[in-house]
């Protein structure tokens, strides 16, 4: 029997484009590769823990079901001073449908990766509860409150290392695999956006927040939400290209930052797809 060649698989922040890790992992699954270890950054902490409990499929189904705004539904507005949501509903959702588990007692090595801000220095989370882990790696500033983990506070991962290939030098896999989700490249042709049905919500500070989000604005003057999200989609890639020439991965998956702002969590089919095409190209490339 051939050997398998296993991987050693980083996934990027990046919010909703995040879900083209699912479509990564689906692919590198179907082409004989065995993910041995995976470390991830915001929403690649959460689809490579979800991976890791097994769960990846219960996910996808979930992810598919969103609709347009149904996103607010998952959130719980803060009356804090350190964001403008609390991530722990949402992660009391996703606990509930897949499991929590010790992180040190899955199949696959596990490391998600957040920033401590008082130190100012990256943080690796690879053993206690996988949701902890989680909550703290996704809480992007101002908008989700950070974690207090261990008496530290702990923000996003993708502040300091989008793209984690460092947690995962000294494992002795095959090769090492990188998805980066903020990049400027192209999308791939023949992948639509497509429109989900809308579905306001009945809480009126969240009926008039989507409302917002789904206006667009009549001249091409930048609105807050543009600013941020645009703001971080820079950052992020900027940091990318410096971590990625650090530690230079075997395989490279560069999914278009176009595909979809950090809140469209409804595009999950294409972004899915869109993750799935741009592995079959890169596996071809490598495989020669």
């Amino acid at each position: 029997m051939a050997h398998k060649k296993t991987v050693s698989l980083a996934l990027g922040s990046g919010a909703a484009r995040g879900m083209a890790h699912i479509g990564v992992i689906e692919v590198l699954e179907e082409h004989g590769y065995e993910i041995k270890s995976i470390a991830g950054s915001s929403i690649g902490a959460l689809v490579g823990g979800v991976y890791a409990r097994g769960k990846l499929d219960v996910f996808k189904k979930w992810v598919l079901s969103v609709k347009e705004h149904h996103v607010f539904k998952y959130l719980e507005f803060s009356f804090g001073a350190q964001g403008l949501f609390d991530a722990d509903k949402i992660i009391s959702f996703l606990r509930d449908l897949v499991g929590d588990a010790p992180i040190e007692t899955l199949p696959i090595r596990y490391t998600a990766v957040a920033s401590d801000v008082d130190h100012e220095r990256e943080v690796w989370l690879n053993s206690g509860s996988l949701f902890d882990a989680i909550r703290a790696s996704i809480s992007i500033p101002a908008v989700f409150e950070p974690a207090i983990h261990n008496q530290r506070t702990l923000v996003d991962g993708g502040v300091l290392n989008p793209v984690p290939i460092a947690p995962m030098m000294s494992d002795v896999n095959d090769l090492i695999v990188a998805v980066n989700i903020n990049s400027n490249a192209p999308l791939v042709p023949g992948n639509p956006s497509r429109t989900a049905d809308e579905e306001t919500p009945t809480n009126p500070f969240f009926k008039r927040l989507a409302e917002k989000l789904a206006t667009k604005p009549k001249s091409k003057k930048l609105n807050l939400l543009d600013i941020f999200g645009k703001s971080i989609d820079t950052m992020q890639n900027t940091i990318s290209i410096l971590k990625l020439a650090a530690y230079p991965p075997d395989i490279t998956i560069n999914v278009p930052r176009d595909i979809c702002a950090l809140h469209e969590f409804h595009k999950a089919a294409d972004v899915i797809e869109q993750g799935r095409q741009l592995t079959e190209i890169q596996l071809e490339r490598y495989q020669g």
